[in-house]
């Protein structure tokens, strides 16, 4: 039997714990008849999962042919890969055709048109969404790890005036919040504002200790303290237990390797993506096992109480420290800390 555990980021693993309140909100809203919004975002720490919740959002949406998967990159130019999407779906070919689209803009080696000139893509998009639209479809655009760049700018823009002639498009994007931040900010889009975001908060301990229980048949209490070690952190919940599959060995016995892979898939470039700042606070805590008062941290690191509340703030919406105990910080990933101190930071 293969591993059921899964370390590639974005895949969705076969061992997989459900955030069934987040994802029944997301997929209740876009069938609904009037959809409150038609828009999510999903943020979180790296490996906390956003790919695989918005890849379960679409699957599930999708048993249903009411619906049109899109997956668009964000690095590519959006609105020419939306349409060419769209023309690929041979249920609205015939309507396309009937409905005069042109598509040479898209760079495709067919058209369904007759002879005349092209409009901008944008127009052609709003034709087809009026197709889709007569056909009672509905249209899920997925965009994973989105960036502030033109392609997406341009994209989003566009998103508004579909959304506004009110045809049935749906967006689900990703992103770190840095990213999504940068994005809400940009002046022309202000209905990103509105946007409902979606935090990925910790997996359930119960719930991990359950598959874990379930997968090596171990006790409740071997169980339970693996998953509470992953300190609900989606991609260490994977890891540890990937490397639990191939070495079967105790818990302490799996830290080393556990340490290795975390550093090099995952911490690495966390930490690389950081300030000067950020690294000093996450530093300080880390020297002091991972847990501190929230006035030593500040000491300790030469901050005033308002340039320390800036870091502690960005962190926590970083989803790398936990406020949670009133006076404290704590870092938020398991073994974290012990591997910022092993580099000397």
């Amino acid at each position: 039997m293969a591993n059921p555990f899964n370390i590639s980021f974005g895949k969705e693993p076969s061992r997989l714990i459900s955030r069934s309140s987040q994802v029944n909100t997301v997929i209740e809203t876009f069938n609904s008849e009037s959809p409150s919004t038609q828009a999510y975002m999903i943020t979180g720490v790296r490996g906390a999962g956003k790919t695989v919740t918005m890849t379960y959002i679409e699957h599930e949406l999708v048993k249903d042919s009411q619906w049109i998967s899109v997956p668009l990159n964000p690095n590519t130019n959006l609105l020419d890969g939306f349409a060419s999407h769209l023309c690929m779906y041979k249920v609205l070919e015939a309507p396309f055709k009937k409905a005069d689209i042109n598509i040479s803009l898209f760079n495709m080696s067919a058209s369904i048109t007759s002879d005349k000139p092209a409009a901008t893509v944008e127009v052609q998009l709003l034709k087809m969404l009026n197709v889709v639209k007569t056909l009672n479809k509905k249209v899920l655009i997925t965009i994973d790890e989105v960036v502030k760049n033109q392609q997406m700018i341009e994209f989003a823009s566009a998103f508004q005036t579909f959304v506004r002639e009110d045809y049935p498009v749906f967006l689900l994007m990703t992103g770190l919040f840095e990213n999504i931040r940068n994005l809400q900010n940009e002046n022309t889009l202000t209905f990103l504002y509105r946007t409902p975001r979606i935090d990925l908060k910790p997996l359930g301990i119960v719930g991990m200790a359950n598959d874990y229980k379930e997968v090596f048949n171990i006790s409740s209490e071997e169980a339970e303290e693996m998953a509470r070690f992953t300190k609900g952190y989606p991609y260490a919940f994977q890891t540890l237990g990937y490397i639990k599959w191939e070495e079967n060995k105790d818990l302490n016995g799996l830290i080393p390797r556990f340490d290795s892979m975390m550093e090099d898939f995952v911490y690495e470039k966390i930490w690389s993506e950081l300030s000067e700042g950020d690294k000093k606070v996450l530093s300080a805590i880390a020297r002091n096992n991972g847990r501190m008062k929230t006035s030593e941290v500040q000491a300790a690191t030469g901050n005033t109480s308002s340039s320390f509340s800036t870091y502690r703030k960005r962190l926590l919406e970083k989803g790398l420290i936990d406020t949670s105990d009133y006076g404290y910080v704590e870092l938020s990933l398991p073994r974290f800390g012990e591997i910022v101190n092993a580099w000397n930071y």
